[in-house]
């Protein structure tokens, strides 16, 4: 059983190794973008319009992906006050509960999600014209990707060795064992 915990746990860090690089690569051009904007408007005086749009869609999907990467890294709210005075076996189905209402969440989330991006596919951005559909699809994409997330988190958590002593602490080595 505690291969399937470490295998959940592996799979859960290379999800989130993507996730992260992506989230970075959408920081760098959201720093750049912003700069552009700044210099259009105050130094260089350019009628360049388009950096605003996508400064908000740029900083709209690198939040959501990154929750997906708080998952992975135990890092969501939790009750800590409560979960810490509490015996082994009841952190446990405690942890996993939380989990599973935390994919219950996202997967309602990725549902509704998707008919809001399609449904965005019919308006159009003010700027670039295009559908809105594609700035609006990153929230059922990374309410998928939370999803993949709590599920491998879910059975790591069922199946590790020994419950976490506080919630959002990762599973050290130690405890895995």
């Amino acid at each position: 059983m505690q291969s399937v915990a470490k295998t959940a746990k592996l799979w859960s860090l290379r999800i989130n190794w993507l996730v992260e690089r992506i989230c970075v690569l959408l920081l760098v051009i959201l720093v750049l973008d912003v700069w552009l904007g700044v210099l259009a408007r105050y130094v260089i005086p350019l009628p360049i319009t388009f950096t605003e749009e996508l400064a908000r869609y740029l900083m709209i999907w690198m939040a959501l992906l990154a929750i997906s990467s708080g998952i992975a890294h135990r890092e969501h709210i939790g009750v800590a006050f409560v979960f810490s005075r509490l015996p082994e076996p009841v952190r446990r189905w405690l942890v996993v509960s939380f989990d599973v209402i935390g994919f219950a969440f996202f997967f309602t989330l990725f549902w509704y999600g998707l008919s809001f991006a399609e449904r965005g596919f019919s308006r159009f951005t003010m700027i670039y014209a295009i559908p809105k559909g594609y700035p609006f699809s990153g929230v059922p994409l990374a309410a998928f990707i939370a999803c993949i997330q709590l599920l491998l988190i879910g059975i790591h958590d069922y199946f590790v060795a020994r419950a976490p002593q506080e919630i959002g602490a990762k599973f050290s080595e130690k405890e895995e064992k």
